[in-house]
């Protein structure tokens, strides 16, 4: 009992302490069960005995016999379902030809070039080669994101890297299980004609099982056929009856017709997708606290004495210095990226959490049918994941200065709120060189700012998921202009450190606006406009105007009248580099007027005479 506390208290533990100092938590997941596991055995226990022990001499531990295996085999169904989630073919489309490229062209890249190293450093059959070489393909969102989350990078960079880990982590496991599934039809009489038939069995029944189920399950989900409060422990003995059922008819089936279930399912009209999402994120992390203290546990001082040799150094130079670099440079042949910027994006490419996970199930599974040379499957991987992560995560941002893909100054804008008059700023802001960001909770706002092909999330301010998305790494600016003074505030208070370094501002409130000694040094546009004014004036003129400024008298004069005039705010100045400043309440950030700044603003267009006279 002890043990099992253990274990969890442990793995949570290591989840909060990767949270507090953003690094990726298999690192101190793994880490931590190194120490209870190996490292305890040989220098910490008088007896020699781990502080958790798995399992031991086959029938002792906290799991005997083959409940370890089958714990490891439900827990990675789990996950990879939920990485199948997440793969939408729509991202596919979208992502651009570089990570098109990355995920197909690279992948095969990899895959033959670790391959080939693997079978010629270490000496170990084809099969195995090629099995590890699948394993390490991925390089998983949970792993990438820690590292690049606070390192300013431009937008293209941080999607590259950060779409490349959702996309890949699904097809690498499915690499990685196809390859298995070979060798273990193969068997001992090579690729022979039966050994083909039982591959292609285990291809037909995953995703004919993956496939049918997935759709049972929408259909069911869309015509309420399950009540809300078991939506989502239904769907989890769901996944769990598929993987059972695909072994049951085509032994080793079980993890391909998860994948291929998260697919489906993923990519159909289901109403709840978000909801099942977050259920199973929430499992998924418990799950791989649990799963990743127990294998590395298991791990034997003798397994980690096969990496104590040059071989190993070798191995993980080649793939992380050649292989990496060589996949990423032929996958972006071609493209708009610079060589500084594809040379940052070889240098980042931390194995996850899959790759470690399913080389502990093949590895234990290989053994135990007596395959020579499988003894290095788990423990190179675990090299692989370890020694990418820990070089990434102390390397990454002293490298992006190195090659000059460090933002020294973050110009993107992050608008808190996605109503008409936030889209209609956003659309002048992009088409004037500014990376810009909505988010709303209100589904059909975030529809209308991407039919105008602006970047828009539907997130809850309230949430996590806003502070971990890697595309907003270059926003320095805050704007919280919802209709609500209480969500902007929250906004400003929230996120201030994290994306408005250059500047936090929000609408000011109605009692603000009738008692100008309550202005706020945060305030946005004019000290007398709320969002009912802006939004009145956006539906009178939906438009955005520029007027030329002769000096600073001038400038003033004209916010004088806009502040005046209730059809026209104030909202941008620009200056003669055609660089854009917020203008605040307050109005006091304007030094100097250059020729040819301009004046932008909300509403009617100017009446020349009248601002002559106003002069």
């Amino acid at each position: 009992m002890l043990e099992l506390a253990g274990i969890i208290i442990l793995g949570i533990l290591a989840q909060w302490v990767a949270w507090k100092f953003k690094i990726p938590a298999i690192l101190p997941l793994i880490l931590i069960g190194l120490l209870v596991g190996p490292i305890a055995a040989e220098f910490l226990s008088e007896d020699g005995s781990k502080w958790i022990e798995p399992i031991w001499n086959g029938e002792k531990g906290l799991f005997p016999g083959d409940s370890l295996y089958y714990f490891v085999s439900l827990a990675i169904s789990i996950i990879l379902f939920e990485g199948g989630l997440t793969l939408k073919r729509s991202e596919i489309k979208n992502v651009g030809p570089v990570i098109t490229k990355l995920i197909t062209l690279g992948s095969a890249v990899t895959f033959f070039g670790a391959g080939i190293v693997a079978h010629f450093i270490f000496n170990l059959r084809w099969d195995l080669s090629f099995l590890f070489a699948g394993l390490i393909i991925v390089t998983g969102p949970t792993v990438i994101t820690p590292i690049l989350r606070n390192i300013p990078l431009k937008k293209d960079i941080s999607t590259v890297l950060k779409w490349e880990g959702i996309l890949i982590d699904p097809i690498g496991a499915l690499v990685a299980v196809l390859v298995f599934e070979f060798i273990s039809v193969g068997g001992d009489s090579g690729f022979t004609k039966t050994a083909l038939i039982e591959f292609g069995k285990i291809v037909l029944f995953g995703t004919t099982f993956g496939f049918t189920f997935a759709h049972a399950l929408a259909f069911a989900i869309n015509k309420k056929f399950i009540p809300h409060y078991l939506l989502n422990v239904v769907s989890l003995s769901t996944v769990l009856l598929v993987f059972v059922e695909s072994e049951i008819f085509a032994h080793e089936s079980g993890l391909l017709a998860v994948v291929v279930m998260g697919m489906v399912l993923g990519n159909s009209k289901l109403d709840n997708i978000k909801e099942l999402l977050y259920f199973k994120e929430s499992l998924s992390v418990l799950l791989i606290s649990i799963l990743f203290i127990l294998l590395a546990a298991n791990i034997n001082i003798e397994d980690l004495q096969l990496l104590y040799t040059w071989k190993t150094a070798a191995l993980f130079a080649i793939v992380v210095f050649v292989i990496r670099p060589l996949a990423v440079f032929i996958s972006t042949q071609g493209s708009k990226l610079t060589l500084n910027e594809k040379l940052f994006i070889s240098w980042v490419g931390p194995r996850g959490i899959v790759a470690a996970g399913i080389a502990s199930l093949f590895g234990s599974k290989l053994l135990k049918e007596g395959v020579v040379g499988a003894e290095y499957i788990t423990p190179l991987v675990f090299m692989i994941v370890l020694g990418t992560v820990l070089l990434n995560a102390t390397t990454a941002r002293l490298f992006a200065k190195l090659v000059g893909v460090f933002l020294t100054n973050s110009n993107g804008i992050l608008i808190i709120g996605a109503s008409k008059i936030s889209r209609l700023l956003g659309h002048y802001l992009e088409k004037n060189g500014r990376h810009v960001v909505l988010i709303d909770s209100n589904q059909s706002n975030i529809a209308k700012a991407k039919e105008l092909g602006l970047e828009a999330f539907d997130t809850n301010i309230y949430s996590e998921t806003l502070t971990d998305n890697i595309e907003l790494n270059d926003v320095g600016y805050l704007m919280a202009m919802t209709g609500s003074s209480d969500i902007n505030k929250y906004a400003i208070n929230k996120f201030r450190k994290q994306f408005g370094e250059n500047g936090s501002f929000r609408l000011i409130t109605t009692d603000e606006m009738n008692n100008p000694d309550d202005n706020p040094k945060e305030g946005l546009f004019s000290q007398t406009d709320d969002y009912i004014n802006l939004s009145e004036v956006t539906r009178k003129y939906p438009s955005i105007q520029e007027i030329k400024i002769k000096d600073k008298a001038h400038y003033q004069s004209l916010i004088d009248i806009t502040n005046k005039d209730k059809d026209m705010i104030p909202l941008f100045f620009m200056d003669n580099l055609g660089e854009l400043h917020i203008i605040s309440s307050n109005n006091n950030g304007i030094e100097t007027i250059e020729p040819e700044s301009k004046l932008v603003y909300l509403g009617k267009p100017f009446d020349v005479e009248k601002v002559a006279q106003e002069e």
